[in-house]
């Protein structure tokens, strides 16, 4: 199974094709009167979209992230123009992440008066990260066969035997849809936010109203949530995804703090950056346990020898999971679907105490 520890972090670097959470169709859901949400199929590449929210005001439209692929934004606007006649006058992207920023040209090229709105340090980020991703995306397979002709990573790292099967499945199967996507890629300016808030921000879409907010770091430097009051609608971004949480980067210490802010708000559904929307706060709960337990183990094992924890990180791993019920976890996010327990253990489990141990240290 493929190391899935660079997928999301990935999208600033080569990436396999990749087993993960397959999403083989394109759904709608209607959240309230005007309000969409939109779960998309993956990408040919197996990469996973971003979910798509669709809020319509008296004035205007909201759009919270604009997903991976220009031409699955385009068939967003497509079906936004079949639910209104109003423009989109704002777009947020919740974190800076290709898979929910990369379609934002398509909006841009489609609305003239589109303000395209962050957080500060999403904004940031994307300007810095997303353009070499979409540069290096046409030299992938080139990539992938010089490291098995090398027989090291893109680190120097020697490859395992993993490592190498990953990569020849994904040079034998990948050809086709990389070059496909490369197409999408070819011409395309990314749209950086043009409005960024440090804390919050509120949207008056006309008997609407969206509050854009900044609760904390957890899945990068810059999340940001929309949340609705009235209709008791939050949107989560990546700080959230179902079944099984995207936990391959950021900061899981302040995630927990972060995620426990979002639950304080009163709401009834909750749309994740990627899965089906999710009724009540239980599995919100759910992951701020997981992470509880994770970053306490984890502090148990930094702090019980002063050896430099970086230079030790494997036996981090097999510490942790002694004192981590990952079987019981894993069955709690994943139930029995054997691609979501795939990508809880090739992604998830390794992700996050990966990203803890970064977080960590040095103190």
């Amino acid at each position: 199974m493929l190391n899935l520890t660079v997928l999301i972090i990935g999208l600033i670097a080569a990436l396999p094709l990749s087993v993960v959470a397959d999403t083989n169709a394109r759904a709608v859901t209607t959240l309230a009167d005007g309000i969409y949400a939109i779960r998309h199929s993956n990408a040919p590449d197996h990469f996973p979209q971003g979910n798509t929210v669709v809020i319509v005001g008296d004035n205007g439209v909201l759009v919270v992230d604009s997903c991976y692929l220009p031409s699955s934004a385009r068939e967003d606007i497509a079906q936004i123009r079949q639910w209104t006649t109003k423009p989109v006058r704002y777009l947020l992207n919740t974190h800076w992440h290709g898979d929910h920023s990369q379609g934002n040209a398509a909006y841009a090229d489609a609305f003239q008066s589109l303000a395209i709105v962050s957080h500060t340090e999403t904004a940031r980020l994307m300007a810095l990260r997303v353009p070499p991703y979409l540069a290096g995306y046409p030299h992938r397979m080139e990539r992938f066969q010089r490291q098995l002709d090398t027989g090291k990573d893109s680190s120097g790292n020697p490859l395992t035997a993993e490592d190498r099967e990953d990569l020849q499945n994904a040079v034998a199967g990948g050809k086709a849809a990389s070059e496909a996507i490369s197409l999408e890629f070819r011409d395309l300016k990314m749209r950086v936010p043009d409005v960024t808030f440090d804390r919050e921000m509120e949207i008056d879409l006309g008997h609407r109203t969206v509050q854009l907010m900044f609760l904390g770091r957890g899945n990068t430097a810059g999340d940001a949530i929309a949340y609705m009051p009235k209709e008791k609608i939050v949107i989560a971004g990546d700080l959230v995804d179902s079944p099984v949480p995207y936990l391959g980067s950021g900061f899981p210490s302040e995630q927990i703090v972060t995620l426990k802010r979002l639950a304080a708000l009163d709401f009834d559904t909750l749309v994740p950056g990627h899965g089906n929307v999710l009724t009540g706060k239980s599995f919100l709960q759910q992951e701020i346990a997981f992470l509880q337990v994770v970053v306490a183990a984890m502090n148990a094992e930094i702090g019980r020898t002063s050896d430099r924890p970086e230079r030790r990180l494997e036996q981090i791993k097999k510490a942790v999971e002694q004192q981590v019920d990952v079987k019981a976890w894993r069955q709690k996010f994943a139930g029995d679907d054997p691609n979501e327990r795939d990508f809880f253990d090739s992604f998830a489990w390794p992700g996050v105490i990966e990203a803890a141990l970064a977080e960590m240290w040095p103190r």
